[in-house]
């Protein structure tokens, strides 16, 4: 289906007919000496990942009503040509497609869950949709990862934790208990508990009523101490490869609780990005930094990974401390206890951390010298969900950026930003929103930036914005 498009001129753009975001301005956005920034596509509703083909044709998803909005919004997968034609291409139910990449003829989406998330294939030449893997355990709150293609030619993917906290809680259900109430957390090896349950109100009672719920647990369900839980290849908060048919599964990581960017460098090492714990409910942790991880599984030959690294969830921090430690402890709700008797030695330390509750998203690397940095890795940062996730009022600012990493360093610049702290709409100014996805084109001339749009939050709510979507490029002089 085409969708309408027209030419938009820098003074249209100034005065945009949407009361969220009336004024998109590229001066609006601070980049480094040297570049500078146009707009590509405005008026997306809620994008959420991109991908480009190799001739210059690029994906780009919309997320639909998987976030608080009204009327309700389709989930599409839209492709803009070359030459300008934009149309829609597919639609996706669940909450929602998440992640594109094209490969082989084969555009590849990873589909959010309700229950379980899901890779489809569509065929380029003749649009036929293929589900490659299912089953993928997910609650509705954390994101997949990926797909994303290696040089050795197999998919890599993800999928986040089905809690927020490691144990199925109410500060979780207008997402996960209403639609789902059995959905739980499933460990990627054998797991013994250590019976630390979490007593929380039963949202689902008709009167006031506790419960105990315990660790890869529906909600309600208390677990015993020295309980073995036996683990599964399609886990929660894992990482996998396979091949492009969905065939050879092959589980590389678990314990990352939001791998919603993943990104391979030119010599091959998958790195992914994580957000931390919340503060916040009945088992809160705080100050738990925002982390890139170095998938080094990935390194090994396909099918020879029998033991899967582990990356913390539910009892590290991005740091390598405990979630009970002093430094994590809360100033609102609940101080969390350990939950795993046994844990596997932890695979970190990160190859970068980020200030707390930056929201960390999609990311790429820098292949051109022509547009420098190369070898760098851009990563979006959408921006804090505090005060809803954290009381602290120093993370009201964090994220709202792209920055460029440094992975054998771990140290970061920002590369796109405004020129204050936070999203445009609160400043009053044309700049970003929220980034969500970042990738270069295939000459490797122009970074694009997909930005979200609106989302505002408050203590207890978050309600987000149609049409307020927006792609920036961002190119060298």
């Amino acid at each position: 289906m085409v969708l309408p498009a027209v030419p938009a001129t820098p003074s249209d753009l100034l005065n945009v007919p949407v009361a969220a975001r009336p004024r998109i301005d590229p001066r609006d956005v601070v980049v480094p000496e040297g570049y500078e920034v146009d707009v590509v596509l405005a008026g997306l509703s809620f994008p959420t990942g991109m991908g480009f083909a190799p001739d210059g044709t690029l994906y780009v998803l919309e997320g639909g009503s998987t976030w608080p909005t009204r009327p309700y919004l389709p989930a599409r997968v839209l492709r803009l040509a070359p030459d300008g034609d934009l149309r829609s291409v597919g639609e996706e139910t669940l909450g929602g497609p998440r992640g594109v990449a094209v490969h082989d003829g084969g555009v590849y989406i990873a589909d959010k869950g309700g229950h379980a998330s899901r890779i489809v294939r569509y065929d380029v030449a003749s649009g036929e949709r293929t589900v490659v893997v299912d089953g993928l355990p997910d609650g509705g709150w954390h994101e997949p990862g990926g797909p994303v293609f290696g040089p050795d030619g197999l998919m890599y993917f993800g999928q986040g934790s089905v809690s927020q906290q490691g144990v199925v809680l109410p500060q979780g259900f207008t997402v996960d208990m209403a639609k789902h109430p059995d959905a739980y957390d499933v460990p990627g090896q054998d797991v013994t508990l250590t019976g630390n349950n979490v007593q929380s109100y039963d949202p689902t009672s008709p009167y006031p009523y506790y419960v105990e719920t315990g660790a890869f647990k529906p909600f309600g369900t208390p677990a015993r101490a020295g309980e073995v839980v036996r683990g599964q290849v399609k886990c929660s908060s894992g990482i996998w490869r396979s091949r492009p048919d969905g065939s050879d599964l092959e589980l590389l990581a678990w314990g990352v609780r939001n791998p919603y960017g993943m990104a391979i460098s030119e010599d091959g090492e998958l790195y992914v990005s994580d957000n931390d714990f919340e503060e916040t409910g009945d088992r809160a942790i705080a100050d738990d930094p925002d982390r890139i991880w170095h998938i080094r599984n990935a390194r090994e030959p396909f099918g020879s990974v029998s033991t899967p690294d582990w990356y913390g969830f539910p009892d590290i921090c991005g740091d390598g401390l405990p979630v009970w430690h002093e430094s994590h402890l809360p100033r609102r709700g609940t101080p969390a206890k350990p939950l795993l008797a046994d844990p596997p030695p932890w695979a970190g330390p990160a190859a970068f951390l980020e200030k707390p509750h930056s929201c960390m998203t999609k990311m790429d690397f820098c292949r051109s010298d022509e547009f420098g940095h190369r070898g760098r890795l851009f990563a979006c940062e959408w921006g804090t969900l505090a005060p809803m996730n954290s009381p602290r009022s120093e993370d009201l600012e964090h994220g709202f950026k792209v920055i460029s990493v440094d992975t054998g360093a771990g140290t970061a610049e920002d590369f796109v930003r405004n020129a204050r702290p936070g999203p445009a709409s609160a400043l009053g100014t044309g700049g970003i929103e929220r980034p969500v996805d970042c990738t270069f084109s295939p000459d490797g001339r122009s970074l694009y930036v997909l930005d979200f749009g609106v989302a505002r939050v408050e203590e207890t709510t978050m309600m987000s914005f149609a049409r307020t979507g927006v792609l920036w490029r961002v190119t060298r002089r």
